[in-house]
């Protein structure tokens, strides 16, 4: 009877000193296995970044495609009302600009807010002539390096409004994708950098 409870207080005690000894190995591993988890997190927290980035520029050969349209759409009009102005200007033996000037500064308010609703759209047909001249024969691709150039609020929301997702099948969606991965990657590590930067000198003092 005292050997069998010598022997189960030897196991007993084994096992105790068997689950303290596992106790203590795993309150020494934390900060490495802590530092790993860190270290795994700091990698897949920029490749997110990058897919989002991915994902939202390959939409972009698409967008523009469709904001082109639109951009067409509405050179042509204000094209005709251009017409008009300098049509109207040539047979008064003025310029546009001494045309529109005069109508601006009119005796009265009717004649002064036509000239600068006239002037307005003749100079927003100038601009979208000019963004569309150079984004029209540009490829998908090359328009991203033309972004600059999809600046109307108007149009740029009206694209939007109506805009149809297309799946990046083409080499150009593939390379604005790429673009967009190493764009969005960059962007997040960087802050995540920016970020870590004072932690990690309080860690080194």
């Amino acid at each position: 009877m005292g050997g069998r409870t010598f022997r189960r207080g030897a196991h007993g005690a084994g096992h105790m000193g068997g689950t303290l000894a596992r106790l203590l190995t795993r309150r020494g591993r934390p900060p490495h296995t802590r530092a790993k988890k860190r270290s795994r997190h700091m990698r897949i927290i920029p490749l997110a970044g990058g897919l989002v980035g991915a994902l939202a520029l390959s939409q972009f050969p698409e967008f523009s495609q469709q904001y082109l349209q639109r951009l067409s759409g509405a050179v042509n009009e204000l094209r005709a009302v251009t017409v008009i102005v300098d049509g109207a200007a040539a047979v008064a033996g003025k310029t546009r600009e001494e045309a529109l000037d005069e109508l601006r500064s009119g005796n009265s308010a009717l004649v002064s807010d036509m000239g600068a609703g006239l002037a307005e759209r003749v100079e927003r047909y100038e601009r979208l002539r000019g963004d569309y001249e150079a984004l029209r024969p540009a490829t998908p691709a090359g328009r991203l390096a033309k972004f600059y150039r999809l600046r109307d609020p108007e149009l740029v929301q009206a694209t939007w409004e109506h805009y149809q997702p297309a799946v990046p099948v083409t080499v150009d969606g593939a390379i604005t994708a790429g673009v967009g991965f190493v764009a969005g990657w960059a962007v997040i590590a960087g802050l995540l950098s920016l970020i870590l930067s004072p932690f990690r000198r309080l860690r080194r003092a």
